[in-house]
């Protein structure tokens, strides 16, 4: 008799770990495999060695499953960017190393230098690659005026004699080119209501 009830609570264990690991079968594939575009662009888009992209997608979804065991989280997409965003940051500790084009650009940029951290990193990488692309996408002149202005910190009246034009042209070019880059960086990202 006293092997029984021993059994049958090995059997209710059993069945509540069946029920566990099926809910998040479910939930994996119903709510995280659909994200893999997204999941894709990100890694793709913060981490140099693309030979290592579909590995950290593996390892991305192993980390998400084994967390969905424990406790299925409320906002799937954001779980799942987050768990990225930490395996490259573990990633980059572990490698403990900065690529040299973004020392370079930092020194560029006049940037002090204050040891941050690896996720420090990541974000700072980003950002710069972000802004990089948008400007690249600005036509020529607007690009000249905004560089001229925002990043090497000329005045409109410098701007008008170094590029050769009137102050208002000037004014003309910072206006549509801070727009265009509002909407180079901040467009893609819907979710967010920018009419808020």
């Amino acid at each position: 008799m006293g092997e029984k009830p021993d059994s049958e609570g090995a059997r209710a264990q059993a069945l509540g770990a069946d029920m566990i690991v099926s809910e998040a079968d479910a939930w994996f594939m119903r709510e995280v495999l659909p994200l893999e575009a997204t999941l894709m662009l990100f890694l793709r888009q913060n981490w140099r060695n693309r030979a290592e992209i579909a590995d950290l997608r593996q390892e991305v979804y192993m980390r998400v499953y084994e967390a969905a065991l424990k406790e299925i989280p409320e906002q799937t997409k954001a779980f799942v960017l987050a768990t990225a965003r930490n395996l490259l940051i573990d990633r980059v500790r572990k490698e403990s190393v900065i690529p040299f084009e973004i020392v370079t650009d930092l020194e560029a940029l006049g940037i002090a230098s204050e040891q941050a951290g690896p996720e420090h990193t990541i974000i700072a990488r980003d950002a710069l690659r972000r802004l990089t692309s948008a400007l690249d996408r600005l036509p020529p002149r607007c690009r000249e005026a905004v560089v001229l202005r925002k990043i090497e910190g000329l005045s409109r009246r410098e701007i008008a004699h170094r590029m050769g034009i009137a102050e208002f042209t000037v004014n003309r070019h910072l206006t549509e080119g801070m727009r265009a880059l509002a909407d180079i960086l901040y467009g893609e990202l819907p979710e967010r209501g920018r009419g808020k």
